[in-house]
């Protein structure tokens, strides 16, 4: 399989045909219920890749398919839960689809590594975009038990990632302190907590955490200001979402919504962690 981009960096396939197993089988979608959940979807794939680009190119790439071909969508009963399997089994494909190269292949974005992807997508599944055990194990294609194994691993994982240093910016104070409890609850240590971005950005000159967690807002140049800054990644916390997961401009790689639960915030720290010890460009 061979993709390209666009001058937009948008993915493109090259052979969808190669693809003909991504069929929806049990899964209900149509194509009007589909345009809802982009935003999440967008979230999710981001999440799962590292960096925007990718994640978005992958929603770019799966939204290709769709169009291609409409006999995948069936049943509007419930898009959500197909639209996410769909993804996941593009994600699987790519992973394995790597026999042959190209201008672009597919092997050159930063795809879930083999071993913890699927306990990663099972907590992200799961603590972040709220999906019951029975939904996720529908979306990844295994047994409920598997996704428990799985989930039970990833709370194994973050259980290990003691050391770290967490720069948490929030102007309400009992929020900001709800994250430290959090991020301490993990055994990572928060080395400063300043209640604006302009308050930090003058401290990240002179020291670089390990991971900042923010409340982002709805305000890009936040974004922009805090990935330039040493470029840690960043976790944004917002009550508008949706505002920073449209797709066409630089935007979050990890994003929670306002009201926050601790286990959503956890399982974003573990990902961004992940990909920081990879040490890959999030750029």
């Amino acid at each position: 399989m061979q993709v390209r981009y666009s001058r937009a960096g948008e993915l493109k396939i090259s052979n969808i045909s190669r693809i003909k197993h991504l069929k929806a089988g049990s899964m209900c979608m149509s194509r009007r219920g589909v345009e809802p959940h982009l935003a999440r979807l967008r979230r999710h794939a981001r999440a799962m890749a590292g960096s925007q680009s990718s994640g978005d190119a992958y929603v770019t790439a799966l939204l290709d398919i769709i169009n291609a071909d409409a006999s995948i969508l069936h049943d509007p009963r419930c898009p959500r839960v197909g639209l996410f399997r769909l993804y996941s089994q593009l994600v699987a494909t790519t992973s394995r689809d790597t026999g042959e190269s190209g201008p672009a292949d597919l092997r050159q974005l930063p795809a879930p590594a083999m071993l913890p992807h699927q306990i990663r997508e099972a907590l992200l599944l799961m603590s972040v975009e709220r999906f019951s055990i029975g939904e996720v194990a529908e979306i990844m294609g295994v047994a409920p038990p598997e996704v428990q194994a799985l989930v039970d691993a990833a709370g194994e994982s973050l259980a290990a990632l003691g050391g770290a240093e967490v720069m948490i910016i929030e102007s309400e104070p009992l929020i900001a302190m709800n994250i430290k409890q959090i991020v301490e609850d993990l055994g990572l240590r928060v080395n400063s907590m300043p209640p604006t971005h302009g308050r930090a950005l003058p401290m990240l000159h002179h020291h670089t955490p390990d991971l900042i967690i923010a409340d982002g807002g709805s305000h890009l140049a936040v974004v922009e200001d805090l990935y330039t800054a040493g470029k840690p990644p960043v976790i944004f916390i917002s009550a508008y979402p949706e505002m920073v997961l449209t797709g066409s401009r630089p935007e979050p790689v990890f994003v929670a919504a306002k009201p926050f639960d601790p286990a959503e915030i956890k399982a974003l720290i573990f990902q961004a962690l992940f990909f920081a010890d990879l040490d890959w460009d999030k750029a």
